[in-house]
């Protein structure tokens, strides 16, 4: 691979029931959100719209925001905005550990009693990693 890219794609459910059953339409390509972490960071979402016209014809469409198009690129790596960061003293982006260790003790019990009692019945998305 000549690029590495870091994204994270949801891809929602289709809907139980189309609600233009009568009308000569055809299945929409399911709705997407994909959160573009690096190296481009941005959101595309993509959905179904109806065509504009008499006629019920629907098609995939895509709203697309790129932040670096949106503000101009900035050429520093993440490591240097973080490193860049740390000089300055902002820690705006940094944990301190004891409010890691507070989240943890929150959420921690959770997922243990998630893990022990799985529910078969609760709607949960799959989770396929993309390689």
């Amino acid at each position: 691979m000549p690029k590495r890219v870091t994204e994270i794609a949801m891809q929602f459910k289709d809907p139980p029931h189309l609600p233009f059953r009568k009308a000569q339409v055809e299945t929409p390509e399911g709705d997407v959100l994909s959160l573009q972490i690096q190296p481009d960071e941005g959101v595309v979402l993509k959905f179904a719209a109806k065509v504009p016209g008499p006629s019920m014809r629907i098609r995939s469409v895509e709203m697309d925001f790129g932040y670096g198009e949106t503000f101009g690129s900035v050429d520093a790596s993440p490591y240097e905005r973080l490193i860049l960061d740390c000089m300055k003293g902002d820690q705006t982006l940094f944990d301190r550990a004891d409010g890691v260790e507070a989240a943890w003790a929150l959420v921690d019990p959770v997922l243990k009693q998630w893990e022990s009692q799985r529910s078969v019945a609760f709607p949960n998305y799959g989770c396929v990693p993309q390689l």
